[in-house]
């Protein structure tokens, strides 16, 4: 039966040119590296090396098995490599399920800070629209998971993390930026930029407008929290829209105000129960907190309702 042991001696062989460096390559003596060669020739039942005036001359067989051998062995030191870093987390990759909202705003800076302190970890986001990001955390897909949903996915855990209110985001000049926090009645007849018909939180904004019977322009409808800032960016209309997505716009064309009406907007991390730990995911949850407790700031600054919960 061919070991391992039959298959390093021929590599070994091949490396060194002679059975003499071999030898010391393996640590052995000379006739034990001969006597597993010629083991090893016996069992795949043809010959390796021509023995010509006391060298080693190897076969055609023998140049096309060691090319073999050495792919084998390049996979084998690579996992073992890996293994090495992964026992002192120097290096490996950590994934993230989220919300396309929060893959856009929030993570980048938190990821931007888990980085400058992990070098060597990569990340994996993957920016998922629910139902689709729940069955992926509930089926342990990734390390940590960021959703806007109050139940826990099957399989995990959830801690809150940030509520906030949503707001309104205006375009620069914009007649209603004399007031310093809007009531609903202050949008009848504005052109509005509305998210989409199914969209959850478009459903809480229409039904506040219909309970207080007023009538919006409805110019845009869009899928995306960043494409409703960027058509109030262009001038469309004025929108609602949650808060951190509309930090980011602030200052770039786009002012924003309070709501005189609460609509909850909240960040909840999801943590799977049944995926192997590891200590990458407290590390990141502290640059996320961090990073929570910086946008928490400037919302209070813009007298944006908002809490944020210890973790």
């Amino acid at each position: 039966m061919i070991t391992l042991r039959h298959i390093e001696v021929f590599r070994a062989v091949m490396t060194t040119g002679s059975v003499t460096r071999a030898a010391a390559f393996l640590h052995t003596s000379q006739p034990t590296v001969s006597r597993e060669l010629a083991r090893l020739e016996q069992l795949i039942g043809f010959e390796l090396f021509r023995r010509e005036r006391g060298r080693l001359t190897p076969t055609a067989r023998a140049l096309m098995l060691f090319e073999e051998v050495e792919r084998s062995f390049t996979g084998l030191d690579r996992i073992v490599a890996f293994a090495g870093s992964l026992g002192q987390f120097a290096e490996g990759k950590f994934s993230i399920g989220c919300l396309p909202a929060l893959s856009q705003a929030l993570l980048p800076e938190a990821c931007k800070r888990f980085t400058l302190g992990n070098p060597a970890i990569s990340l994996d986001v993957a920016a998922l629209e629910s139902p689709h990001l729940e069955e992926q955390l509930s089926a342990q897909r990734h390390d940590i998971g960021l959703t806007e949903n109050d139940d826990a996915p099957r399989g995990t855990e959830l801690q809150p993390l940030l509520a906030v209110d949503e707001v309104c985001i205006l375009p620069d000049g914009h007649p209603l930026l004399a007031r310093q926090r809007l009531e609903a009645a202050d949008f009848a007849g504005q052109p509005f930029v509305s998210l989409a018909p199914g969209d959850h939180y478009r459903h809480l904004i229409d039904t506040v407008f219909l309970a207080a019977g007023v009538q919006r322009q409805m110019q845009v409808e869009t899928h995306s929290a960043v494409s409703v800032c960027s058509m109030v960016r262009a001038g469309l209309g004025v929108a609602v829209v949650n808060p951190i997505t509309a930090l980011m716009f602030q200052g770039q064309g786009i002012q924003l105000r309070p709501l005189a009406f609460s609509l909850p907007f909240q960040v909840n991390l999801v943590k799977p129960l049944y995926r192997p730990f590891t200590p990458l995911r407290e590390r990141f949850v502290e640059a996320l907190r961090d990073e929570a407790a910086l946008l928490v700031a400037r919302l209070r600054e813009a007298h944006v309702d908002c809490t944020l919960y210890p973790i």
